[in-house]
């Protein structure tokens, strides 16, 4: 509260400096006006969230607060200053053909509310925004006086017809005001701010996708676009493409060509629902909200909050698959039923696996297929043919190579394993203990003796050779 009421005194203040010299110009038109304006400004305030205005924006638009017409580029808070645009002219030059949002507030038609309504609408979108300014002159006052500005959505076409004792009586040229000599071709007379309006979104050389309005903003959008659609209805067809249309605080018709309108109203908004189209059903009710927009207010409409859900809203919807529009996948031709045949057996498949060795299937097999294995490799001879159990060493040579020999038997064994007659008997017989072969390795390998006979010797105790006599 205490914010809305700095901006306010701080704009009626700077307002009063400038007033000498607007004296000067048109003197008993402003000091007629002036009290009125400051009441206007004082209703805005109100209605709007004027804390959103900083102090240099204050009294930067001050001294044209009540100047119909007048169009100002509305950047996002903690952004740019704003900028003041005499005419269409000047707000191309200005950077207007990067603005693609117009705002246009209602209720007093003050600079500080079309301001304040503007930066809603820019904080919401993140981008510049144009505001025209509707004003406040004597035909409003008579307007007003007759219930027009109270009953804005059915007497509002009175202060059209009133527009005129102003471009009498003299007014700043602002806006669309070069193009009022066109009111003689018009089938009905339109006011200053409608008039720039529709001729900003008449341009080519402008493109807009988001208009927002509020109260009697609503109607001034709704009467520029259908005069677009009387006179260029090619432009309004190809305006209408992507362009959204969201309006707070009463409901209003729009063109048919327009598919994408909003209507946004608060359940307590009694003011809003006395001058809104019956006919026409509200798409968003916002709970517990009135017709005010000022955020210091309890039951304020939030534009910035509500427009971002629609934007969101709208974005997640266009970015979803449609499933209209995607086809249907065909369904498959039937294809005629064909004899299968039977399946080949799996040796016929299969290619032919090469004979392996068959494996012992008992131990005691194992045992004589490796003594034949050893018969078969080693020669017979006879001097290597043991000497008779009850013989003696003819000598000490003879006894150390016996011991020598009975140690070298499991070795041997060992040795004649790593043949390919032992494949078999070697994947049968367990491994041998780590323990034993880590000793094996410790100890010095032994020369390496004749391997054991075969047959009935192969039970008789090994025995070395005699030594050859010289």
């Amino acid at each position: 509260m205490f914010e809305t009421a700095f901006a306010l005194s701080l704009t009626q203040f700077a307002r009063s400096l400038s007033f000498p010299e607007r004296l000067q110009h048109r003197t008993a038109r402003n000091v007629a006006l002036e009290p009125w304006r400051l009441r206007n400004t004082g209703l805005d305030a109100l209605f709007y969230d004027v804390k959103s205005v900083s102090a240099e924006e204050s009294f930067y638009i001050s001294d044209a607060l009540a100047s119909e017409g007048l169009i100002v580029i509305v950047p996002p808070s903690g952004g740019a200053m704003l900028t003041i645009c005499d005419s269409i002219t000047e707000y191309k030059l200005r950077g207007g053909r990067d603005v693609h949002a117009l705002a246009v507030a209602g209720i007093g038609g003050s600079a500080i509310g079309a301001v304040a309504f503007a930066r809603n609408v820019a904080d919401a979108i993140g981008g510049p925004v144009a505001a025209v300014v509707s004003g406040y002159g004597l035909g409003d006052i008579i307007n007003e006086t007759i219930g027009g500005s109270f009953f804005f959505g059915w007497l509002g076409h009175m202060r059209n017809d009133l527009e005129v004792i102003d471009d009498v009586v003299g007014r700043p040229h602002l806006g669309a005001y070069e193009d009022r000599h066109k009111l003689a071709l018009k089938p009905r007379p339109s006011a200053l701010d409608t008039d720039t309006v529709e001729t900003l979104l008449a341009d080519a050389d402008l493109s807009f996708d988001l208009l927002v309005g509020h109260s009697r903003g609503n109607r001034v959008l709704s009467e520029a676009l259908y005069t677009i659609k009387a006179e260029e209805p090619d432009r309004l067809r190809q305006l209408a493409k992507g362009l959204k249309i969201v309006t707070f605080g009463g409901r209003i018709t729009m063109p048919p060509e327009c598919h994408t309108v909003i209507d946004v109203i608060g359940e307590l908004d009694w003011f809003g629902e006395i001058n809104s189209r019956p006919q026409i059903d509200s798409d968003i009710r916002v709970p517990l909200a009135g017709h005010s927009t000022n955020t210091d207010f309890a039951g304020a409409l939030q534009v910035t909050r509500i427009l971002k859900d629609i934007l969101g809203r709208d974005d997640a919807a266009a970015a979803a698959p449609d499933p209209a529009a995607t086809p249907s996948p065909e369904p498959a031709a039937e294809q005629p039923e064909q004899e299968t045949a039977p399946p080949a057996p799996l040796a016929a498949v299969l290619p032919a696996m090469p004979d392996e060795p068959a494996l012992p299937d008992a131990p005691a097999e194992a045992e004589t297929a490796m003594i034949e294995a050893e018969a078969a490799l080693e020669p017979a001879d006879e001097t290597d043919l043991p000497e008779p159990a009850d013989a003696l060493p003819a000598s000490q040579d003879d006894a150390a190579g016996a011991s020598d020999a009975e140690t070298a038997a499991p070795v041997a064994a060992v040795a004649a394993s790593e043949e390919p007659a032992e494949i078999a008997s070697a994947a049968i017989e367990p491994a041998a203990e780590p323990a034993a072969e880590a000793v094996a390795s410790l100890e010095p390998a032994p020369e390496p003796r004749a391997p054991r006979k075969t047959g009935a010797q192969a039970t008789k105790p090994a025995r070395g050779k005699r030594p050859t006599r010289r």
